[in-house]
């Protein structure tokens, strides 16, 4: 009699793939914290981020990072990065925006001291003790649909093209140091037509340092907390409000509000714009030396 008790009744599961990895993620996070000692800070780490990929600024005020890397490695470095005695619990309260990879955002992983995580263009902000309103992603949607609130995009004009808040301004900048000079010639408006300011980025690091030096100049305003990201990540019907995809400054070059990569390209986001151009050769240029060698990849401005 034949025995038929090992046979399958459909195909048979293809056998396991020995070499295939985990899925890669993208974290980015920030935090403004007064910084004591930024070599040291510096050293420790480059210790925790073995393994990992991505980049991470540090200054007196603070941090400022993405990385990248299978979840379990990730997971662990935020673990030590809240609680490795050296660091004495400068960055246990940071808010985390983790992504999907479709590929590898970084070919190499960078811990760099600088005078600042992201610059203004004005000295003497102090973003680690004055801040703005910080509003949910559920929240905001309600805040920026009334009439009383004028919108801004607080990011690079070509980012604004690729995607924006559907009630959004474009203040027409090229650079994060252009975006005061965009607010000093429209803030005594705003204040007369009785207006409130709230503003977005991709991550919230731009917003609420522009907000710590607009409260020097009794101007509240209204930061969406976490950015987009944590806009689309919290929101799934995110497309209401949005349209087209969000530009990153990595590899995936843009995503959509489901957070996934998009087949966007540079050259679809910098042909055209003559002001722009120099970006689309910095950016073809550091691709190409990453692919070669790990070279530098370009960070966030």
């Amino acid at each position: 009699m034949r025995d038929e008790s090992n046979e399958s009744n459909g195909p048979k599961a293809a056998p396991p793939n020995p070499d295939a990895r985990p899925p890669l993620h993208h974290d980015s996070f920030y935090e403004f914290a007064h910084v004591a000692d930024v070599s040291q800070v510096v050293s420790v780490l480059r210790e925790l981020t073995q393994g990992l990929t991505g980049t991470i600024l540090v200054a007196k005020e603070g941090i400022n990072g993405m990385l990248a890397g299978e979840e379990s490695a990730l997971d662990a470095f935020q673990k030590a990065l809240a609680q490795d005695p050296r660091l004495g619990g400068l960055f246990g309260a940071l808010e985390v925006k983790r992504s999907p990879c479709a590929s590898p955002p970084f070919r190499r992983m960078k811990v760099r001291h600088k005078a600042e995580i992201l610059p203004l263009g004005i000295a003497g902000v102090d973003a680690v003790n004055h801040t703005g309103i910080r509003v949910d992603p559920a929240a905001w949607r309600e805040l920026i649909a009334r009439d009383d609130v004028v919108l801004i995009d607080n990011r690079n004009s070509f980012e604004f093209r690729l995607g924006h808040f559907k009630r959004a301004l474009n203040p027409g900048v090229h650079n994060f140091r252009d975006f005061p000079r965009y607010v000093e010639a429209n803030l005594e408006t705003w204040k007369a037509q009785g207006k409130r300011v709230a503003m977005y980025c991709t991550g919230g690091i731009r917003c609420e340092k522009t907000s710590a030096w607009l409260a020097t100049m009794d101007m509240p305003v209204y930061e969406l907390a976490g950015g987009i990201i944590s806009y689309f990540r919290q929101m799934p019907d995110a497309d209401k409000d949005w349209e087209g995809e969000c530009f990153v400054f990595d590899n995936r070059v843009a995503l959509d509000t489901h957070l996934q990569q998009t087949s966007t390209t540079l050259e679809d986001i910098f042909s055209g714009d003559e002001q722009d151009a120099w970006r689309l050769r910095r950016a073809l240029r550091l691709a190409q030396d990453r692919v070669k060698d790990g070279a530098d990849d370009e960070d966030a401005s």
